[in-house]
């Protein structure tokens, strides 16, 4: 249904409720016509270039072969020295081509990558970059990066090839593999740092020592057609990881994983997620955000068409207590679920943490969620969970047309400090989400509109380094 007929449904179905207030109405309806309104430009916002094929004559382009700075390209022989050098000719030479040949394998240390380069840059990779596998052997200097690119403007990634961490070392001594392990840092393996209208279209990530993909501290980013995998039990393999990021849209994107196959972090807005695949993973989550008293801001994320297979979530938002800040804007709609275990959960008691996490009453708000047409299958019993903050509850949570069944079972709908209400099918039925008109407000709740985030906090984080915010 388009969203005029959608509006007309949606005001006749709410004029039709016995005994509500016409304010109630309005604002029933003001709220889902901003959810309808947010939206991300898929196109015409990107300046990014014409990008003719690198072997056509009429390219214009100039070929920066790692062959040809000394890469033996055997997968053993350590190519780092050559990449650096071809790096350098090609970031500085405009209308470059930095060329990963294929059918050869490369083994590269630690790398940063820096930019500004000159203008239409095009990274082509068609081999295989592999990293070390031993974690004992990793530059101390660089402990949370492989491949780091930063700096970039205009620059296209492309190419069949394989970005492959080596990772199964670095699983087996995390601490959440094994809890006589020290818990400490990994890196992650292909990271765009402080980058802007950078396009990232076909490459496989895989078998990262941590987070796959990381977007961090950048603007219009585009990446479509990426496959990330890794083994279901690889901790904190986090697919795709956006982090203080705006005007980023991932599509048509296959991610299997250890951890979130999505992951929405402090500082972002502006996110459009369609056509992805998840599985096997934890699904698609904004957060954690509010680790450690801190401020999280996300707004502004679409996530249309997802398929989600046998993923431990499926549409998560998830705090930690004692947070401040706001995740407010956020749709998600036709999404297909297969045997998923939690398939539409806000959890702001998250706690991943070797200790009991202390109860604290401040947390991030959440509000103005949207879940429209989300259908499939659950694990649990508990399809949907809305375990909000007694003192900052969830507000303005919408669902439109939701099924979700178990195989094996009835399902049911948990609430805590959450208000909301359904439009259409609701399967199970969520009538413990509290309406306005049942809501009082005791004077702890602190609503977004009362808390004033000091941007600033936000501004100086982002010279930080990127780190998981799990263990």
């Amino acid at each position: 249904m388009d969203k005029l007929l959608f509006a007309i449904y949606l005001l006749g179905f709410l004029t039709v409720v016995h005994g509500v207030a016409g304010n109630m109405l309005y604002d029933k309806f003001s709220i889902l016509e901003e959810l309808e309104s947010f939206e991300v430009d898929e196109e015409n916002d990107v300046e990014l270039f014409d990008t003719p094929s690198w072997t056509s004559e009429r390219g214009g382009k100039v070929l920066v072969n790692v062959d040809s700075f000394g890469a033996a390209g055997d997968g053993v022989s350590d190519d780092t020295q050559a990449f650096v050098n071809a790096w350098k000719t090609a970031c500085s030479t405009p209308k470059s081509v930095f060329l990963v040949p294929s059918g050869r394998s490369y083994l590269v240390n630690a790398t940063k990558f820096k930019g500004p380069c000159e203008e239409k840059l095009v990274i082509q990779i068609d081999g295989t970059i592999i990293a070390p596998d031993e974690p004992d052997n990793w530059d101390p200097k660089l402990p949370r990066i492989w491949l780091d690119f930063s700096k970039l403007n205009g620059v296209l990634f492309q190419g069949k090839g394989v970005i492959d961490g080596s990772g199964s070392k670095w699983w087996a001594s995390s601490c959440k593999k094994n809890k006589t392990n020290p818990c400490r840092g990994a890196p992650t393996a292909l990271t765009i740092d402080s980058s802007s209208s950078v396009r990232v279209k076909g490459l496989t990530i895989r078998n990262s020592q941590q987070m796959n993909f990381v977007i961090a501290r950048s603007a219009s980013i585009r990446v479509s057609k990426v496959l990330v995998s890794a083994p279901g039990d690889s901790p904190n393999t986090d697919g795709i990881h956006i982090t203080d990021s705006t005007n980023v849209i991932l599509q048509d994107c296959k991610i299997g994983t250890g951890d979130d196959c999505i992951s929405i972090v402090n500082g972002s807005s502006g996110i459009k997620m369609k056509r992805i695949f998840c599985g096997p993973g934890h699904g698609v989550s904004i957060g954690s955000l509010g680790k450690d008293n801190s401020t999280g801001i996300v707004t502004k994320v679409v996530l249309d068409t997802a398929f989600l297979k046998e993923t431990t979530n499926g549409l998560r938002i998830k705090t930690w207590q004692g947070g401040n800040g706001y995740v407010r804007g956020v749709r998600f709609e036709n999404v297909q679920m297969d045997n998923v275990a939690n398939p539409i959960i806000i959890d702001q008691f998250y706690c991943d943490s070797p200790k009991s996490c202390q109860n604290q009453t401040s947390a991030v708000k959440v509000s103005e969620i949207m879940y429209r047409n989300v259908t499939g299958t659950t694990k649990s019993a508990k399809a949907m969970n809305f375990a909000c903050s007694d003192a900052v509850p969830c507000e303005n949570i919408v669902l439109s047309n939701v099924n979700l069944e178990k195989k094996d079972g009835t399902v049911e709908t948990y609430c805590n400090s959450a208000q909301g209400f359904g439009i259409g099918i609701v399967h199970p039925s969520a009538d413990c989400l509290i309406s306005e008109d049942k809501h009082v407000f005791d004077g702890t709740d602190t609503a977004e509109e009362d808390y004033v985030p000091d941007l600033t906090e936000i501004a100086e984080s982002s010279n930080e380094p990127i780190v998981h915010t799990e263990l």
